[in-house]
């Protein structure tokens, strides 16, 4: 028997403390493909869809791919934008009704629209109203969800990332689509448990290059191959999102036909939560302020590759402005020259620099224009053209190899023995076309600064000779207490690190 499955992506991670709105045109700008288009663009790369794709070929079902749709992480999701791709979701499962088997989702799981705190639960709860109770729906979820108990009461499977930097979305997608197969053919009635603990995130936002959290990750894909365990998924959380349901979850998905699963599915859930809240204090970033990573980056030798400084606190992919001045102004008070800085986000400076040639010196405001108060404000600098683009790339790494993104208006300006890479659009750094692109050499650099939490190290730390993270106060900050939370159930860690009861 062929099966007709459903499929589509609606993935957005909201930084609820952003001005502003993300609207429709931001995921027009990023990817907003419908149906062959998408596939065409997503279906044979490190992207769920592929995954899907894999899984449906596999057991030889009939797929309407209904559509892709990314926006770079931001401020919350319109009612506009929401409605518009959830309508899309909608009207093809209305009128797919009574003929569709099942519904593969890839979404992220920290959605936040500006009429409600659960974009994903919003989305499901429209879905199993159309479908009815029990049609078998498959999610994916990025490894930082915020998973909420709304979310698990609409769909039956679950199955997140396992790797931060994600190098597994395919890998996801694939494993979602084999559990609705099994589903579909009613050789598993899945259900999905769910563990939360009261903090803003786990401790080191999930990172699998840190020893105690990759141990968590690899003891959830052992605990699969438990009789009845489908799918053992750990959501760091997103700390950026200040909604009621903050905090790191852990879903197993399970065979309700088979003995004892729903029990351990429980014990599975709650051990690693346990473990999660054990470990809370135990982070393995060491912050550099920016003075400090300017004066490494002024004496550091890079014989062996450049030293590469993550911009951590304004890092695009976690819904920062990327304009954060802090960072490149220490670097030329202290003199740091042979380095590159990527990128900062300002559309008016890019077009000014559009308005000249390359090779001429150009005097203009940069960055710092969006909310000076995280990450400074503007700087009036000096510089030549080293290269205008119309800032289309096309990856060729672990996250982003086959798939072209762009960065609008893009230009290449020197300032202060430093290479700033100039951009219209956001967009966090992941991928090293993202400067070859441009002419910039990563490897040829005595240090290179990274507006990026942690997906830059797929690509780059193999050639870096050592790698430091800074806090430049901007939006992203690790000091969780510099943002005014106030949606977030009390008490949470490490906001209330004096509480005397924590609800665990």
């Amino acid at each position: 028997m062929s099966f007709r499955v459903l499929t589509a992506e609606f993935v957005h991670e909201s930084n609820t403390f952003k001005k502003g709105r993300t609207e429709i045109s931001a995921f027009a700008a990023d990817s907003l493909d419908l149906g062959e288009a998408a596939i065409r663009r997503f279906g044979d790369v490190n992207a769920e869809i592929a995954g899907f794709l894999d899984a449906g070929q596999e057991a030889g079902w009939n797929i309407r791919h209904v559509v892709s749709a990314h926006a770079t992480p931001g401020a919350c999701v319109s009612r506009a934008a929401f409605d518009h791709i959830a309508g899309l979701i909608c009207d093809a499962a209305r009128e797919e009704v009574g003929q569709i088997d099942g519904i593969l989702l890839g979404l992220h799981g920290a959605m936040v629209p500006d009429f409600c705190e659960d974009g994903e639960g919003e989305l499901l709860s429209r879905l199993r109203a159309i479908v009815g109770p029990d049609l078998p729906i498959a999610v994916t979820l990025d490894l930082h969800a915020i998973a909420t108990p709304a979310m698990i009461g609409h769909a039956q499977i679950f199955v997140s990332y396992k790797t931060y930097p994600h190098v597994d979305m395919r890998e996801t997608g694939r494993h979602a689509g084999r559990l609705l197969d099994a589903a579909m053919r009613r050789a598993t009635r899945p259900s999905t448990y769910r563990a939360h603990r009261p903090m803003l995130e786990e401790a080191n936002a999930g990172r699998t290059d840190v020893s105690e959290t990759a141990a968590l990750y690899a003891h959830a894909k052992a605990c699969e191959a438990q009789a009845g365990i489908l799918a053992v998924s750990i959501n760091a959380s997103f700390a950026e999102a200040d909604v009621a349901e903050a905090g790191p979850t852990v879903l197993v998905t399970h065979d309700t036909l088979v003995e004892g699963a729903a029990e351990r599915a429980r014990a599975i859930a709650e051990d690693i939560a346990d473990t999660i809240w054990a470990q809370r204090d135990n982070v393995s970033n060491t912050f550099l302020t920016p003075d400090e990573a300017a004066r490494l980056a002024r004496d550091f030798d890079p014989t062996s590759g450049p030293l590469v400084i993550a911009d951590y606190a304004d890092n695009p992919g976690a819904g920062a402005y990327g304009d954060a001045t802090a960072l490149v102004a220490a670097l030329i008070d202290a003199g740091a020259t042979g380095g590159a800085f990527a990128p900062i986000i300002d559309a008016e400076a890019a077009g000014i620099l559009h308005g000249h040639t390359v090779g001429e010196t150009v005097t203009l405001r940069l960055g710092g224009k969006v909310d000076p108060a995280f990450g400074g404000g503007p700087l009036t600098l000096t510089g030549r053209i080293e290269h205008l683009s119309d800032g289309v790339y096309t990856g060729d790494g672990p996250i982003l190899g086959g798939i072209t993104h762009t960065f609008g208006p893009t230009a290449v300006f020197r300032t202060g023995g430093i290479d700033v890479l100039v951009v219209s659009q956001p967009g966090q750094m992941l991928d090293l076309q993202q400067l070859r692109a441009f002419d910039v050499e990563p490897a040829s650099l005595k240090f290179l600064v990274l507006k990026s939490m942690q997906h830059f190290r797929a690509a780059f730390e193999p050639l870096a000779g050592k790698v430091v993270v800074c806090d430049s106060g901007a939006l992203a900050t690790p000091r969780a207490e510099l943002r005014p939370y106030i949606r977030v159930r009390r008490p949470i860690w490490p906001l209330d690190r004096t509480a005397a009861e924590f609800s665990v």
